[in-house]
């Protein structure tokens, strides 16, 4: 990902000898590429099994996954 310019190593601001990985602007706007492209896929799923089991499925992965989306720089 580095070498593709879609992250970077910067310095760890206390420790000198790490060199953490961040997101880099081309890798940011990929995440958001993928983001927006998820929620077109799933904008038509409440039709399918109806909005009381589409809210109880987030629900459920809310349980799963409280707290959301993985984001960069978390």
């Amino acid at each position: 990902m580095v070498g593709r310019g879609c992250a970077e190593r910067r310095p760890h601001p206390v420790d000198a000898r790490a060199r953490p990985v961040v997101p880099a602007e081309p890798g940011r706007a990929c995440t958001r590429a993928a983001e927006e492209a998820a929620t077109e896929a799933v904008r038509g799923w409440s039709t399918v099994p109806g909005e009381g089991e589409l809210r109880l499925l987030w629900e459920r992965l809310a349980r799963i996954a409280p707290d959301g989306p993985v984001r960069p720089g978390r």
